[in-house]
């Protein structure tokens, strides 16, 4: 009860907070809200700070910086859509991708020391200030006493406390969303919750996350332009993390990368190229894709950081996706709702030809436009509505691919109004596709065929042994069964024989008495 008491009280802080900031229903923005929101808009700001920032989206970025790291990372998914939220807004929250305040230099050379088990000086020939700083961690450039230059990152203290306390009021929300807004349910918040909880949790350690960069390493080879920096496996722990560093300019540093002649359009391409080919290549992909953790070099290569969120697609995933993918990007909507059907997304009860009227009618106005002349606010709504229309439920395992490929397609427009999803999807999605579908995909699914059969095989003598067994337990348990009822019919005569002595007893008894009486 008094865990719950505590949750209520962390979502009424959150509240007010937002609240304080003028960030829950901005002034900016009365004439567009529903007349409720306006009058509650109006007695928050009767809390609000005064002299606050003017810009919306930095009010909303300092209350979520306030609120902590699990709130920051929901700003930093905003933070790359100008083209939703507005450019000025998107600005304003640019702030959260690596511009937080730092924790020091001194606390950072004590975590160092208590994880390595060595002084600074030790382990390090130069070891810098922060250079970047963000919820869950802050960054270090050092020199190790090999002479390579690296890219130290340090967990901040008592932030696993913070994400824990958040995960746990969020839980609660999300209850409360289910209970109170019965709609909610389709969109399963509890479910939601969990993916990012579980996500965030293994945020926290980062040898994981170092495994992730490895893994995601070697996927990078199935992109066109991707790159992913080593691991310096012995100078890494749970709160640790230490890479290869990379001299390039981050793509929050919109004016920077435009500055050194890289063509912003071939730039938003790679980053498509990369989401979509490891995604469907080799089912991992960097969950985590906005501009912050995104550089590219003088030469024009994307480099990616921070793999903490990381997400992973079983193959019958990445068929279904590839599939729909597929189906947009040849106009074949009958295909594409065949495979929103086979994938359980869609329920049976609805019609396949009605489904496929609904994704044409999303997909036709913007297929083969520029990021400037789609209002992805407007399209993103009609998605909305055909959810509800059909009554598509939220597929946990693809939480993680959506909101990435809605904050690659972010960074994208960020860099360019000319980019146009369409034909950057196109390459990765029809490599898969030849892959997976042609003569090579045939001979692979034989193999896996074969594999399959193989094994079934092997499990045949194990098989009948266990169905011989289960067997023999079965006319085991008939026969003792017949025992006993052959038992209780030899008893049935005694039974019999002392009811009627015993009824006749009785009445005798009751005949004697009377004639005493």
């Amino acid at each position: 009860m008094f865990k719950t008491l505590g949750h209520i009280a962390r979502l009424m802080r959150a509240a007010w907070t937002l609240a304080r900031h003028d960030a829950i229903f901005p002034a900016e923005y009365q004439q567009s809200l529903p007349a409720p929101a306006r009058v509650l808009g109006r007695f928050a700001r009767l809390i609000a700070i005064r002299d606050r920032a003017s810009n919306p989206g930095e009010r909303l970025a300092r209350a979520l910086e306030e609120l902590g790291p699990s709130y920051v990372k929901f700003g930093q998914v905003l933070a790359t859509r100008a083209d939703v939220i507005g450019v000025e807004f998107a600005r304003g929250l640019s702030r959260l991708q690596d511009r937080m305040e730092p924790f020091g230099d001194a606390r950072a050379r004590e975590i160092l020391q208590s994880e390595l088990g060595a002084p600074v000086e030790t382990l390090f020939a130069e070891f810098g200030p922060p250079v970047a700083a963000a919820s869950i961690a802050q960054v270090h450039k050092a020199v190790t006493r090999d002479g390579d230059t690296v890219a130290v990152k340090i967990l901040r203290p008592d932030v696993e406390a913070r994400i824990y306390r958040d995960i746990a009021a969020l839980r609660l929300g999300a209850k409360l969303a289910e209970g109170l807004l019965p709609k909610s349910r389709r969109l399963e918040p509890r479910a939601f919750v969990e993916t990012i909880a579980r996500s965030l949790r293994l945020e926290l350690d980062f040898r994981l996350e170092a495994a992730s960069a490895s893994e995601l390493k070697e996927a990078a080879a199935a992109a066109e332009n991707f790159f992913i920096p080593d691991v310096e496996w012995a100078l890494t722990t749970r709160r640790v993390l230490v890479t290869e560093w990379i001299d390039a300019i981050p793509l929050t540093d919109i004016e920077r990368v435009r500055a050194a002649d890289i063509d912003p359009l071939k730039l938003s391409e790679d980053i498509t190229d990369a989401f979509l080919s490891t995604a469907l290549d080799r089912g991992v992909f960097h969950a985590d894709m906005h501009a912050g953790n995104l550089f590219v070099t003088e030469t024009g290569q994307l480099w990616a950081v921070d793999f903490g969120i990381m997400g992973r697609l079983e193959a019958s995933e990445r068929r279904y996706l590839a599939l729909i993918l597929h189906g947009f990007l040849t106009k074949n909507y009958e295909a594409a709702a065949e495979a929103h059907f086979s994938a359980g997304y869609v329920p049976g009860r609805h019609s396949k030809a009605d489904f496929a009227s609904a994704l044409r009618a999303v997909a036709e106005p913007i297929f083969g436009k520029k990021a400037s002349e789609v209002p992805m606010s407007r399209v993103l709504m009609q998605l909305f509505e055909i959810t509800d229309l059909f009554d598509m439920r939220l597929q946990p395992q693809l939480v993680l691919l959506q909101k990435t490929m809605v904050q690659a397609e972010g960074v994208c427009r960020l860099l360019s109004s000319e980019h146009n999803m369409w034909k950057a999807s196109e390459a990765s999605v029809e490599r898969f596709m030849r892959r997976e579908l042609g003569p090579e995909g045939l001979v692979l699914d034989l193999v896996e065929d074969l594999k399959r059969a193989r094994n079934a095989v092997r499990r045949l003598p194990d098989t009948l042994a266990t169905l011989e067994a289960a067997a023999d337990a079965v006319v085991a348990m008939e026969a003792r069964s017949a025992e006993r009822a052959a038992r209780r019919r030899k008893q049935r005569p005694l039974w019999i024989t002392a009811a009627i002595v015993g009824a006749a007893a009785c009445t005798g008894a009751v005949l004697a008495a009377a004639i005493l009486l």
